[in-house]
């Protein structure tokens, strides 16, 4: 039979439904991170039996599988000392002039607005290792940032 008169299905229309893409690189968290995923995961698994549509409950899965997938390779990264820029330190610091407080934290825990940076942003690479009062060079600029403090706090 020609193509022509096949009776071509809706959903053959539809754009194919991938997996939630995974950050690059390793999957470090800290003590509120951990908690954040498997609090997800409890919500999703609460969830996914309520939903009767059947996209619903395939997106709830979808995403479970990603927050299973975090948990799973997921590195609880040691508390740092605080003498350095490290993982899960806030620091205080001067970019192009103006005071700011970011925490590095890990990628699913990232939320800019509130601080929180993910320690793969470049503003982050550039400062990881470096001590108070140092000045670096960023984005071009020359002394585009001083590091004021180093802090530590508790999850």
């Amino acid at each position: 039979m020609s193509v022509a008169f096949r009776r071509e299905g809706d959903d053959e229309h539809l754009e194919p439904k991938f997996e939630l893409p995974i950050p690059p690189g390793p999957n470090r968290v800290t003590v509120r991170g951990l908690a954040l995923i498997a609090g997800k995961l409890a919500e999703l698994a609460a969830l996914i039996p309520t939903l009767t549509d059947e996209a619903a409950q395939k997106a709830a899965r979808r995403e479970h599988r990603y927050w299973s997938t975090r948990q799973s390779t997921a590195e609880l990264m040691p508390r740092p000392a605080g003498d350095i820029v490290a993982f899960g330190c806030t620091v205080t610091l001067r970019l192009n002039g103006q005071r700011r407080t970011i925490t590095l934290v890990g990628d699913d825990e990232a939320d800019p607005p509130a601080g929180l940076l993910s320690f793969s942003a470049p503003l982050c690479r550039a400062i990881i290792g470096a001590e108070t009062g140092e000045v670096f060079d960023f984005a071009g600029k020359a002394e585009a940032v001083v590091i004021e403090t180093i802090t530590v706090t508790g999850d």
